[in-house]
């Protein structure tokens, strides 16, 4: 079944799931689709089947706190920031629910976490002005970058470069095999003064990045030339919450929640919205992502819904 703008419009909440008590921050599919899995700002890890359609455990990060949570490419482990005590990084095995590894570092508040599509790398980048480059074999930082501000950070598709949005006014292109010979490219782009840059995405065709904010608008550029091609808005965002926004699999749409539990729907390459669908959420859909396999998507406030097509188009 191909995404087609029908098919998205008719995306109807298939289940709703209130295992939260606060704020889900984060969540991240597995590769293979078959799971997903959320942090909360109550402390929790809930993993979902996403195949039978419900919670299969959940675990507590109490002391620490957990956010920016990621799949690692090992089976059932995952990297997660801390949003209490410190601002280190913690590698855990869901399977016995044990810290494999810390990586600490970080100063201040880790504001963007992205593992690598192709091997055990991943960075991370914090509200200390760096950026951080780890492997997951290693509890110690194998590369550096102070920048002039706060980023947000993402590897291409390709997990050859990654991308820095520094300060919500620039976007640098570093290949991982030299970035501490600087950028390979820097695009400055028009400063909004009304909002921050909250996330960084590439499209999985590596054509495209798209960059969220904590305001009410969106932008969508060329990844190589670094042109903006769109900016989206027209979604509630008042209060200046962090919305994340998402790629479809297919690199043909964007999506994202808003403060009032409607997701907005965009065809990338025409700009024109093509759908907009209630999500019934008590409150501001933090987190919105498409399962890289299977046609559904799941988004996020204090509870989690699961999404479906309605139609065979």
């Amino acid at each position: 079944m191909k995404l087609t703008d029908n098919v998205l419009r008719s995306f109807r909440v298939a289940k709703v799931f209130r295992e939260n008590s606060d704020k889900i921050n984060c969540f991240d599919f597995s590769s293979n689709g078959e799971t997903i899995i959320s942090s909360s700002d109550d402390d929790s890890l809930v993993l979902y089947d996403c195949q039978e359609g419900k919670p299969k455990r959940t675990l507590y990060s109490k002391k620490y706190g957990v956010d920016l949570i990621r799949y690692t490419h090992a089976a059932n482990t995952v990297v997660y920031s801390s949003n209490k005590i410190d601002d280190t990084i913690r590698y855990l095995s869901l399977h016995d629910n044990k810290y494999i590894r810390y990586f600490p570092g970080h100063n201040k508040r880790v504001t963007s976490l992205s593992m690598s599509p192709v091997d055990d790398t991943f960075i991370s980048g914090s509200l200390d002005k760096t950026i951080r480059l780890w492997d997951l074999r290693s509890p110690n930082c194998q590369g550096l970058m102070h920048l002039q501000g706060k980023p947000v950070c993402s590897f291409d598709p390709e997990g050859l470069i990654f991308a820095a949005g520094i300060n919500s006014e620039m976007v640098k292109l570093y290949d991982l095999r030299s970035f501490d010979k600087g950028p390979f490219a820097t695009f400055k782009l028009q400063y909004d003064r009304t909002c921050e840059w909250t996330g960084l995405k590439f499209s999985n065709d590596g054509k495209l990045i798209l960059l969220s904010t904590n305001g009410g608008a969106l932008r969508v550029l060329d990844a190589f030339k670094g042109a903006v091609l769109h900016s989206f808005g027209g979604y509630n965002n008042n209060k200046c919450v962090t919305l994340e926004a998402s790629f479809t699999p297919d690199s043909q749409f964007v999506m994202i929640g808003s403060e009032d539990g409607k997701i907005h729907v965009w065809n990338a390459e025409s700009g024109m919205k093509v759908a907009l669908l209630d999500g019934k959420h008590t409150g501001p859909i933090t987190c919105l992502q498409f399962n890289p396999k299977f046609m559904t998507f799941a988004s996020a406030c204090s509870n989690m819904a699961f999404w479906l097509p309605t139609i065979d188009d």
